[in-house]
């Protein structure tokens, strides 16, 4: 039976009513969440006066609309627009992003990880003597810090010599102020660009910073200079299926959308992971104890992560609760039916990763931090799409596997010869942007791993 002969006989979703508005504004994640709460796994409208978006939160309505009838939920919108800006059609639809995507699970891809995990490892360790000599004692900004760590394991396997540290850096801020400044845009889709939301200027000005990086290393690899394998010569070698070259701004896209998002997400989730530790002594204790017996005196490298599984669990769970990315929306082309629910076509609809790892007959107790829900035992049966770290269906993120074992090398490295103490004295609570980062500074100081 098609859906328009199910429309006849589908029910309206309930409205959930316009006083959310104001919140969304002054408190948007605890309204969100509040907005779950009051669905609870209903298909629902959300009465926002100049839109009434579809709030979708259970795992199949989700894979109603991200997999078995994506093609009519393209990301389109006006969210999607100022994100495209920064990191192009990976962002989009169409025949440039299934280009781009193909190019990204090519560079993405076990073999590739793991030829350049060795590397990976080596500047880690590097950059954790770095950063050990320059705290010394004194707090600091871990999101900050961890960045830092990052961009040198990027820097060195996806960008050779090309880009210097300084200028890795003003990249790296530029691209942290662009995803920051989005956040607005995230959370009301449905507002025209003619309408300025607060951070469009911001975002702005961050794309331009990012462009005068960019654009110069791929004039300077079109010109065939310092020969490297790295990932902007890999994308001009490139061609689509009609055999032709990626112009410069499609290089530049690539380039902008590796670095987003081997840098941003990494960086986040390990801000978060000494949050978790600090917050939970006993699984702090059990991560202590895995590393030091899995890695003894030696220094992390790829043989040791598939032993890590205890803090490849805890990892796992702070991303369902700090989902980083924590909002997916789309928009209908046409009509549809989910669970005897008409969606009208041309409607913006919002799934947020958030919300699904906290549906309660999903995820029992969602509030309560264990790690063990994803034990093979506990994990048998799940829904494939009750879990969205890295979102799901044919956009679901290439870059997992070296996410996975980035952090994990991270992770361990840091944990082998130290801890990471948090300082801040209140819980620290999270805010949306483009991912959802902790909302205060958090400060950390690296104690020696003997002084436990």
């Amino acid at each position: 039976m098609t859906a328009e002969v199910d429309a006849r006989s589908a029910r309206r979703a309930r409205t959930l009513s316009l006083r959310h508005l104001p919140g969304l504004m002054r408190e948007p994640l605890e309204t969100f969440e509040r907005l779950g709460s009051e669905a609870s796994g209903e298909i629902v409208r959300v009465n926002l006066g100049v839109s009434r978006p579809y709030l979708v939160t259970r795992p199949e309505h989700v894979q109603r609309v991200l997999r078995d009838n994506a093609e009519n939920y393209p990301r389109e919108g006006m969210m999607w627009k100022p994100l495209t800006r920064l990191v192009g059609g990976i962002a989009g639809e169409g025949p440039e992003w299934a280009l781009n995507r193909g190019i990204f699970q090519r560079l993405m891809s076990g073999p590739n990880i793991a030829s350049v995990t060795g590397e990976m490892a080596r500047t880690i360790a590097e950059a954790v003597d770095e950063l050990t000599g320059r705290l010394a004692g004194r707090p600091g900004d871990s999101q900050a810090e961890m960045t830092r760590i990052v961009q040198r394991a990027i820097i060195r396997v996806f960008f050779g010599n090309r880009i210097s540290l300084d200028e890795a850096d003003h990249l790296a801020d530029a691209i942290r102020t662009a995803t920051r400044s989005i956040g607005f845009r995230m959370l009301m889709p449905f507002v025209p660009l003619s309408v300025p939301l607060p951070g469009d200027r911001a975002f702005q000005a961050a794309v331009r910073s990012v462009d005068e990086v960019i654009f110069p290393l791929v004039e300077e690899a079109r010109r065939g200079e310092l020969a490297e394998r790295d990932i902007v010569s890999m994308l001009i070698e490139t061609r689509d299926e009609q055999g032709r070259r990626l112009n410069d701004q499609q290089v530049r896209d690539g380039v902008v959308a590796m670095f987003t998002a081997g840098t941003e997400t990494t960086a986040t989730a390990l801000t978060w992971l000494w949050v978790v530790l600090k917050e939970h002594p006993a699984v702090a204790d059990k991560v202590y104890a895995e590393i030091d017996a899995v890695l003894g005196q030696d220094r992390p490298d790829r043989t040791h992560l598939p032993r890590l599984q205890y803090t490849k669990m805890v990892i796992q769970e702070l991303l369902r609760m700090y989902s980083v990315g924590w909002i997916i929306p789309r928009t209908s082309v046409d009509d549809d039916v989910i669970d005897g629910v008409r969606i009208k076509g041309g409607s913006t609809i919002v799934i947020s990763p958030y919300l699904t790892h906290r549906v309660a007959d999903v995820w029992p107790d969602p509030e309560v931090f264990d790690p063990d829900r994803f034990s093979p035992t506990r994990s048998k049966g799940r829904h494939r799409f009750a879990y969205m770290a890295f979102g799901a269906g044919p956009h679901q993120c290439v870059g997992t596997l070296f996410f996975t074992v980035e952090a994990h090398l991270i992770a361990s490295t840091l944990l082998q010869g130290f801890r990471p103490v948090v300082q801040n004295e209140s819980p620290v609570r999270p805010q949306v942007r483009l991912t959802l980062i902790p909302r205060e500074r958090v400060d950390i100081v690296l104690n020696p791993a003997s002084h436990r």
